[in-house]
């Protein structure tokens, strides 16, 4: 049986775990909150995150790193960008003091502010190398929400390394959640921080009341500043035609389980940034992608036109409206 401990249990790594634990496989759930650790043990929810939700009663979580990954197989991260270097770094420590190796992998959909890296990068840079034996990721269209409720799901599962890709696709495939493979680790990080960017366009055209014509415009040319910038960063353009690139845009930016749809939303309908994260209670990782990713534009020449508009609503207060008007009067051009 293949050991895996998942690190946050936010709506998104409580619903993995869930996954694992209905796999009959062996499964712990990291909080950092023993108040949260004992609801989900004792109880069998998460009442802050999943309301609804009846967790598998073989789900056991806990505060404690140290036990949480004593001689586990693998490591899954799914806690925000914002908190991915310091909870590393504790099990960086953790894993000296037990000289124990794992797969390390995560399912955070970011990139660090300033720096422009992506998630694996940065757990590379606070977990030794000795200490881990491959990075991967799992993403793809899936939303906690639905997957809980077992909605027929596929996601991706990236890696340099084929064999821990494979062992994650094991330990989470069922009948309702099906994993798929990939070698491009690049490419899966840049889409699945990416789409979040799009995703607040997409939203904020809804709440401004433009319809499924405009919906699908962004979308579509959103993609293809995704995989411009993917491809000058070295990412194989194929990875934004499947499960980590258009599959997750499109449930990301249609989908009011989105956070970053419902962010861009309010704020189409009138509502300040400020509002919008204040009402929100969960991380809206497209935010701060946002910056992140026109600063990067910017620097490197990449053409990104949408990104800018969204960085110019979110951090200069220009008018949704005004900047609409700016994309849709740039001049005519061939759409490759």
């Amino acid at each position: 049986m293949t050991k895996i401990t998942i690190l946050g249990a936010g709506s998104w790594g409580t619903a993995l775990a869930n996954v694992v634990a209905e796999n009959n496989q062996d499964v712990r759930l990291w909080t950092h909150n023993p108040a949260q650790a004992r609801e989900i043990s004792d109880q069998h929810t998460n009442q802050k995150y999943l309301p609804t939700a009846i967790l598998n009663d073989k789900l056991m979580a806990t505060d404690n790193m140290a036990l949480a990954v004593s001689d586990v197989d693998i490591v899954l991260s799914v806690v925000p960008t914002k908190a991915v270097r310091q909870v590393a770094h504790q099990l960086a420590d953790v894993l000296v003091k037990q000289n124990h190796r794992v797969i390390l992998a995560h399912a955070t959909k970011g990139l660090e502010p300033v720096t422009f890296k992506r998630i694996s990068e940065m757990l590379s840079e606070e977990v030794p190398a000795q200490y881990r034996t491959a990075l991967a990721m799992l993403s793809g269209p899936s939303h906690a929400e639905d997957v809980i409720k077992h909605d027929l799901t596929a996601v991706s599962i990236a890696s340099d390394d084929p064999n821990a890709a494979k062992l994650m696709q094991s330990i989470f495939a069922n009948d309702v959640f099906r994993p798929y493979t990939n070698h491009d680790l690049l490419g899966s990080e840049l889409a699945s921080a990416l789409k979040n960017i799009i995703a607040i366009g997409s939203g904020a055209l809804i709440g401004l009341g433009y319809g499924a014509n405009a919906q699908a415009a962004l979308l579509t040319r959103g993609l293809v500043e995704m995989r411009a910038l993917g491809q000058a960063m070295g990412a194989k353009p194929e990875t934004f035609l499947g499960l980590a690139g258009i599959g997750d845009l499109i449930v990301t930016g249609m989908s009011p389980n989105s956070r970053n749809y419902r962010a861009g939303r309010e704020l189409g309908s009138g509502k300040s940034l400020a509002e919008v994260e204040n009402t929100m209670g969960m991380v809206i990782e497209g935010v701060s992608t946002t910056k992140a990713v026109y600063e990067f534009s910017v620097q490197h020449q990449v053409d990104m036109p949408i990104t800018k508009a969204i960085y110019q609503v979110l951090y200069e207060q220009l008018p949704l409206q005004n900047v609409i008007t700016q994309l849709m009067q740039r001049n005519l051009r061939s759409e490759d």
